[in-house]
């Protein structure tokens, strides 16, 4: 679940801080012509999650962004598209440390911005195809730069490294233990990494790719290594996508909120659902009328709910749920993340039949395909309330539903209406 956004007077009393992001590669190991920081992880660009979560920080200032000349227009177009602030957009060079170098002179020369911004006085280096890092390992980097010149993140290795002799066979290992990865995020007093980048040669800057190196080999600044978490990883090849996406996925399945109507039979089956659920997710219920419980939804949204159902023994309920729709489009939780909306529909009728006709179940995909333009997944389910003796069993088996509709957040199954 995505963390709450933090103000600039939360958390650590951190020095005034910049973030340089480095978005030029060109993702050759990724395979396909989309470069890995543009490629849409649900329907939204990698690189936007991490400038999302620096974002998140209150206490970082600016974000520069450093593309590729090709990707200027498109990286502007994302920052605009989903509302990010606090933003600059760079043009990069051929290498990383070049792009990098490139970032760090819009604090210091006219001639690659508009106009100076404040020079940081720490400044945090983050590859920009490393979606999920968090403001704890982002605060603890920052106050060690603060104190020893330059930090950064470091993880076990998780293999041996060998070397091998120029005929092909092994030469020696080196011993696991006393090794680490290096990883990001990596933080350095501003004026320690803009000089090391002054004096680098142009093999360092062709060539390197360790900035912690730079530091220390032309300002004699011994970095400080911080154990970093797990999900400090990189995205690298077409799987690191799939892995990606599967982690926003469960982070947008924590929570879900469901709305039953006030009448008694669907109150019932209302709560029988939200107990089935409870063991499987965290639940936030309604039960009354959404203009009179407005104030409790919007404490649900701030919360970062992605997920709604909403229950009523109506033929089609989309009028009762375009005032949860319109709620959603003002928040703009759905410009960021893809919303499941689930729409259960009690039949408490007598009649074995069908009770849903073709013109309802036509409106019920017509409403999804327009909401899926707002990035609002809706989807049809209807249990059948005929004997209260298999009730039960009925509502178990409409919340494993649910919890598969939530998981897996598959814009092809809009509009359809599933049978509990």
């Amino acid at each position: 679940m995505e963390p709450s956004s933090g103000s600039r007077d939360d958390g650590p009393a951190v020095p005034p801080v910049a973030a340089v992001l480095p978005a030029g590669g060109s993702g050759e190991r990724l395979g396909g012509a989309t470069p890995k920081q543009f490629c849409a992880v649900q329907g939204r660009p990698l690189v936007s999650y991490t400038v999302r979560a620096m974002e998140r920080v209150g206490w970082i200032s600016d974000i520069i962004v450093v593309v590729s000349p090709e990707n200027i227009e498109t990286m502007k177009s994302i920052v605009e598209k989903y509302g990010h602030k606090r933003v600059t957009v760079v043009k990069g060079g051929i290498t990383r440390h070049r792009s990098i170098f490139n970032g760090l002179k819009v604090f210091a020369e006219n001639e690659f911005s508009n106009h100076l911004l404040q020079k940081p006085e720490v400044v945090i280096i983050h590859d920009a195809v490393r979606p999920f890092v968090e403001e704890d390992i982002l605060s603890k980097v920052v106050m060690a730069a603060k104190e020893h010149g330059a930090a950064g993140a470091i993880r076990p290795l998780v293999s041996t490294v060998i070397a091998s002799a120029a005929d092909g066979f092994l030469d020696h290992s080196l011993e696991r233990a006393r090794y680490r990865a290096s990883e990001m995020p990596q933080a350095f007093l501003f004026d320690i990494i803009y000089e090391a980048y002054q004096q680098c040669t142009d093999y360092d800057l062709d060539y390197g790719t360790e900035c912690l190196h730079l530091a220390l080999k032309y300002c004699k600044t011994n970095a400080k290594l911080i154990e970093g978490t797990a999900d400090l990883w990189k995205v690298t090849y077409k799987r690191d996508l799939y892995a990606a996406e599967s982690i926003i996925k469960d982070n947008l399945s924590q929570q879900v909120c469901v709305i039953t109507d006030v009448k008694e039979v669907v109150a019932q089956a209302g709560s029988l659902l939200r107990e089935s659920l409870q063991s499987q997710i965290k639940v936030e219920a309604m039960s009354a009328s959404l203009s009179k419980n407005d104030s409790h939804l919007q404490n649900i949204l701030s919360g970062h709910c992605y997920n709604f159902v909403c229950v009523n023994d109506k033929k089609c309920a989309i009028q009762e749920t375009q005032q949860l729709v319109d709620v959603l489009e003002k928040s703009n939780i759905p410009l960021l993340y893809p919303v499941v909306l689930i729409l259960v529909h009690l039949d408490v009728s007598e009649n074995i039949s069908f009770s849903l006709g073709m013109e309802e179940l036509t409106r019920i995909k017509k409403f999804a395909r327009e909401l899926k333009k707002k990035n609002i997944l809706v989807y049809g389910l209807l249990i059948q309330y005929k004997d209260q003796l298999l009730l039960q069993e009925t509502v178990n088996s409409a919340a494993a539903v649910i919890m598969a509709l939530i998981k897996d957040r598959n814009p092809e199954l809009i509009g359809q209406l599933l049978v509990a």
